[in-house]
């Protein structure tokens, strides 16, 4: 077995993409365009299986950057802060601050506004986070209107950017601040090494970037998913109606019908070259950054991890965006290159909870407790560690029976108020609790107890079991099979477990 190694002072480049489903080249998608980062995955960690923890930007970037389930978090929505309603818990650039890390925020790291309380200063970053100027601008009636005139508020918005206010889009600015930042901490010969994390915010919608993107998917070529409606024996508190797709413009236009409605062919194709046009556009920005690593000579000396807050639905089972438990919103890309590792793909089960300890161990920083109770530990982790997959020191059986997410809903039929792919916290009535494991995903939709933070497991609304052997795209539905009832027995006891403390 080959042992891990400490690494020092290695510096860090942790890039997070906003609403990235694994839509690149190198996890097998044919439809993507993404020369950089497949670049990058030929030397690096490619873990095919990595799931997040709630598929919502602010919940799940709490956690994967607290390394605390959503569940010990006590965080479901966008509207509180961690270290108020949880516990002053230590984040992962924090925890690189505190030893002797220069640590920077640009671009959407942590979910801006009270869910971090704006970045999570002064505890997580050594400097002011940088944000775009031009981000105030997302919701601007800049796009093209349903007939291709404008302006509006649309979801579909090829632009360009010389016609952009500031003649620039906010991860332009992104990049550009991020190489300023590693010109002045090579450039300076400074001792410190350093955490930079930058987010990117498309293919968030609203689907703006730069139109040339667009030549790399021409809409005659773009394939829509086979099943395009809501699958048979889908529980209802299952279903995500994509609310804040039915509030832009374009979309509104259409008419479609509240909830189940189908997206009609055209404008599907549409959406989905917009979505893998951005997707192609940020591939070109983390192209250049990772050239500026290259022509500071510091690739050799830098751990680069690629991921996302999550995936999202274009068009599977007629949803669209995230707000799910199906594979489509919870699985993402996680690109990992270490300097003098040769990676490979790792087919392991994974969780964004696994991001914290994982790097606390390659840069050589004292390992990461495991949360013994994960609501009184300052310092701790629910995840573990990739450096025990990566060196061999765990076997493959030992490492992970299932990876696990859930989702709120405030009942058990969508609904436009309160949102049922939103919720407020406050509205929660129920939960679906989910695993990945490596053949099935199961789901269970339950009562949840808002006052107790804690599932009814005695009402039940629904579940939801699929084979991954005969149905990886999750468009049938086994639950009530009979001949299965002992495996949906077997996987509930696992959830009850996961969530019993």
């Amino acid at each position: 077995m080959k042992s891990v190694p400490s690494f020092g002072k290695t510096n860090v480049l942790f890039i997070i993409v906003d609403d990235l489903r694994p839509a690149l080249n190198c996890y097998g998608d044919d439809s993507a365009y993404t020369p950089n980062i497949d670049s990058l995955a030929q030397h690096s960690f490619v873990f095919v299986n990595a799931y997040a923890q709630q598929a919502l930007c602010g919940p799940s970037r709490t956690s994967l950057l607290t390394s605390r389930s959503p569940h010990h978090l006590r965080q479901y929505d966008v509207h509180r802060y961690w270290r108020l309603s949880a516990g002053n818990f230590t984040s992962l650039p924090q925890y690189f601050r505190e030893n002797g890390y220069n640590t920077m925020s640009i671009g959407k790291v942590f979910h801006p506004g009270k869910c971090s309380n704006f970045d999570d200063q002064p505890y997580s970053w050594s400097h002011e986070p940088f944000h775009p100027m031009t981000e105030k601008y997302k919701n601007y009636p800049v796009c093209p209107d349903i007939n291709g005139s404008g302006p509006s508020k649309s979801i579909v918005c090829p632009v360009l950017v010389d016609d952009q206010p500031g003649e620039t889009l906010p991860d332009l600015e992104s990049v550009e601040a991020a190489k300023n930042y590693l010109d002045s901490r090579i450039q300076g010969r400074s001792d410190e090494p350093f955490f930079l994390a930058v987010g990117f915010h498309k293919p968030h919608i609203p689907l703006k970037f730069p139109i040339e993107y667009l030549k790399y998917h021409p809409l005659e070529k773009v394939r829509l998913p086979s099943m395009r409606s809501r699958p048979p024996g889908l529980p209802s508190s299952a279903w995500n109606p994509w609310i804040d797709l039915r509030k832009r413009d374009d979309i509104h236009a259409l008419n479609i019908s509240f909830p189940w409605g189908q997206m009609p062919d055209d404008w599907a194709k549409k959406l989905k070259q917009s979505y893998y046009g951005s997707v192609s556009y940020v591939d070109h920005l983390i192209g250049q950054l990772l050239q500026k690593l290259d022509a500071l000579g510091q690739r050799n000396n830098t751990a680069i991890l690629v991921t996302s807050d999550h995936g999202w639905s274009v068009g599977e089972h007629g949803e669209w965006s995230k707000y799910s438990n199906f594979d489509i919103s919870t699985r993402v890309p996680f690109i990992l290159s270490i300097p003098g590792w040769r990676g490979g793909q790792v087919t392991n089960l994974v969780e964004l909870l696994d991001i914290f300890p994982t790097l606390a161990d390659l840069a050589g920083l004292k390992r990461i407790p495991k949360c013994e109770n994960g609501y009184s530990q300052i310092l701790c982790t629910d995840g573990r560690s990739l450096m025990d997959v990566i060196g061999n020191t765990m076997e493959k059986e030992l490492w992970r029976e299932g990876a696990y997410s859930q989702y709120p809903r405030p009942g058990v039929y969508p609904s436009l108020v309160p949102d049922s792919d939103q919720p407020h916290q406050n509205d929660i009535k129920v939960m679906g609790y989910s695993i990945r494991t490596s053949r099935h995903r199961f789901t269970e939709w339950v009562q949840f107890n808002i006052e107790t933070m804690v599932p009814v497991w005695s009402n039940s609304f629904g579940g939801e079991l699929y084979d991954h052997v005969i149905d990886p795209n999750e468009n049938l539905n086994l639950y009530d099979r009979p001949h299965l009832n002992p495996l949906v027995v077997s996987l509930k006891e696992k959830l009850r477990e996961r969530w019993s403390h």
